[in-house]
């Protein structure tokens, strides 16, 4: 596949500074979270049915590398899959992601003993009582427990990613790096529930990012020695949506005529040129999206410094709208097929 080719403006906003390794800094990376960093644990779990390859690439949700694949390689670290120890070295650190997971301890995906989050890092300290003070924590999650966990207050995903580093911190773990959620009703999946479903999941988007900001600034007070590095998905999504960053197609899935959840299904349709489009399915980003990420992902790192916290938003305005909109999205997103695609 070639590689993508992108609008001047993206170098410009995105790369005016070289980037440069950062693997002195981290001596390993451990991952949490869900299908958007998955290496393949569920496809390890099914015995390659979820996701079915092809049209999926080795595991990933997605026809190629995912961001953790990307940013892993611009740090110089590998971390293995937690599925396929104790048959590969854990020397760079373990992913623990798994397709599904919600922010607490279910998982969307209608295969029993799939773990949330909670099952994600209580695994890890099991094999880990004490966290590498030197090593990168990865934890991006919370998509699920709105897509397909019915959770309609943001406040709770929020608590539950807040408590997941505090635990991880509690252990002796440092650095953290938390992405913030795209507008999930500007999903594919989110566009084709109607306007109001639309607009009621880029509601709790938002108030998911600004609960999330604030509970991260909260920490940074907190909690003495912690080094959190946000990650702004979100303004990333929206710059490729309004056409800044190269992708001809921002709306529709590349992958069409699939059924994830029944495997095998090989009357699948994929488009002609996979690398101009956001999406790969109605919830994932394609590789060449996924690179983007793990761009903006490493830039992250590359200007993490200690500052003055930026007054903290109202966080209560967007919870108290998105509640309001909560029983209309349930109703939408129960009727729809795609609900518990991870």
């Amino acid at each position: 596949m070639g590689k993508p080719t992108f609008a001047a403006g993206f170098f410009l906003f995105y790369f005016m500074l070289p980037l440069k390794t950062m693997a002195a800094n981290f001596t390993s990376m451990y991952v949490f979270g869900d299908s958007l960093s998955d290496p393949g644990n569920v496809s390890n779990v099914t015995g390659g049915l979820v996701p079915q390859s092809p049209p999926y690439f080795n595991g990933r949700f997605s026809n190629g590398p995912n961001w953790i694949d990307y940013l892993g390689q611009n740090l110089g670290l590998n971390p293995v899959p937690v599925t396929t120890l104790p048959f590969l070295s854990p020397s760079q650190g373990i992913n623990f992601a798994f397709g599904g997971a919600t922010t607490k301890n279910t998982n969307t995906i209608p295969i029993p003993g799939l773990p949330g989050l909670e099952q994600e890092i209580n695994t890890f300290k099991g094999l880990v009582p004490i966290a590498d003070a030197n090593g990168l924590y990865v934890v991006y999650a919370g998509a699920n427990d709105y897509l397909g966990g019915g959770e309609t207050n943001p406040a709770n995903p929020v608590s539950n990613l807040s408590q997941a580093i505090t635990s991880l911190f509690n252990i002796g773990a440092r650095n953290f790096l938390v992405p913030n959620l795209p507008e999930l009703g500007n999903l594919p999946l989110g566009l084709s529930l109607g306007s109001a479903a639309s607009n009621g999941l880029n509601l709790l988007t938002a108030g998911h990012n600004i609960g999330l900001s604030n509970a991260l600034d909260g920490l940074n007070k907190s909690l003495s020695g912690i080094n959190i590095i946000p990650v702004d998905v979100n303004s990333l999504v929206k710059d490729a949506i309004n056409g800044k960053l190269g992708f001809t197609n921002v709306t529709d899935s590349c992958l069409t005529n699939f059924d994830i959840q029944n495997p095998p299904d090989f009357d699948f349709n994929i488009c002609d040129n996979p690398d101009k489009y956001l999406f790969w399915d109605n919830l994932h980003p394609t590789t060449a999206a996924n690179r983007l990420v793990a761009d903006v992902a490493l830039k992250a790192i590359e200007d993490n410094h200690k500052s003055v916290p930026e007054p903290s938003q109202d966080w209560g305005i967007f919870a108290v709208a998105a509640l309001g909109a909560g029983s209309m999205l349930k109703r939408k997103l129960q009727n729809s097929r795609y609900k518990k695609i991870a």
